[in-house]
């Protein structure tokens, strides 16, 4: 495991849910310096709700169909966009965005968050990026079982 996925677990061995998201979302945009936005969407009744981030204000609800994060949430998988303004149906929360990352944090085959990246680089993000969140996301899935987040 590297450096920085061991960080997220050491982040993520926290009972407080918000705690450790707030503190991942940090990490995650201190990880990589040409991020303009880092954070989670919570699913909460019928839409992705904002969570914890690091960032300009955002969007705070996404309903489930729509923009990069909606695709996540309903395909159950990592959406990569090289280049926003080439996504139908992207949702421009911040201007400067040109590339995004979105990961499902999945319990059994449930969505429950996703984690959500900005750059302000078109193809910023690779599909190393992509493996690097998968993983991040199942130890942050692992933590809100052991710890039953109710967040």
């Amino acid at each position: 495991m590297n450096t920085f996925l061991e960080q997220i677990e050491l982040l993520a061995d926290e009972k407080d849910g918000i705690a450790a998201l707030s503190n991942i979302s940090a990490a995650l945009k201190l990880h990589d310096s040409e991020l303009n936005w880092a954070g989670f969407y919570i699913v909460r009744n019928d839409d992705l709700v904002l969570g914890p981030f690091q960032g300009k204000p955002a969007c705070t609800h996404i309903p489930f169909a729509n923009g990069v994060c909606g695709r996540c949430f309903s395909e159950k998988k990592a959406v990569l966009v090289e280049d926003v303004s080439q996504f139908r149906g992207h949702i421009a929360c911040d201007s400067a965005s040109r590339s995004e990352l979105c990961v499902p944090v999945v319990i059994s085959g449930r969505v429950y968050a996703l984690i959500d990246l900005d750059s302000d680089q078109v193809s910023h993000f690779h599909e190393e990026d992509k493996k690097e969140m998968l993983q991040a996301a199942e130890i942050i899935s692992t933590a809100w079982q052991h710890y039953s987040w109710n967040i």
